[in-house]
């Protein structure tokens, strides 16, 4: 069974190692999160540090499925700091290590990190994804609308323009 948690900054920090390998891994299995390759779970220290301390400023809930007790998967919510967006918080890296997929852990992320956003006073996410990847397909089964697309938006891992698709969801 996977457990499903929200971690606090000391958390993330001690799951750096765990966080990294899963980064790597989909990174490597060509997911664009933002990272070139060549990569290495070693690259992504610095990021998840970066992560942990927003996560301690209160700027960022991030979430974990573990199974067996070892770190498979992460997603997170950036909650908006401007004062005109109080209600709003963009979703970011759903991450499950392909070790661990198929077993509805990316629905079990997502229900957690949306209730925790509306414990903390949101009631609107959005998320942008490649446009094509098999992460775009993921969002419409959980209930996310889709907006559109922007050609060109980013580059895949390991080169090459991709759309973005961005989309959002109301929470209740």
């Amino acid at each position: 069974m996977a457990t499903i948690r929200i971690i606090d900054a000391e958390e993330a920090r001690a799951a750096v190692s765990d966080l990294n390998e899963i980064l790597s891994d989909c990174i490597n299995g060509g997911a664009s999160v933002g990272f070139m390759l060549p990569f290495s779970a070693s690259d992504a220290t610095f990021y998840w540090r970066e992560v942990a301390d927003s996560v301690e400023g209160g700027v960022t809930i991030l979430a974990v499925a573990e199974v067996e007790g070892r770190i498979v998967g992460t997603v997170q919510v950036g909650l908006a700091s401007k004062p005109n967006q109080p209600h709003r918080g963009d979703l970011m890296k759903l991450l499950v290590h392909r070790s661990a997929r198929g077993l509805g852990l990316s629905r079990l992320l997502m229900e957690a990190v949306e209730l925790e956003a509306v414990r903390r006073g949101r009631s609107l996410l959005v998320l942008d994804t490649a446009t094509g990847s098999d992460a775009e397909k993921i969002y419409p089964r959980f209930g996310w609308e889709r907006v559109g697309v922007i050609p060109d938006y980013a580059m895949w891992p390991q080169g090459g323009f991709c759309g973005t698709t961005l989309f959002y969801k109301r929470l209740a």
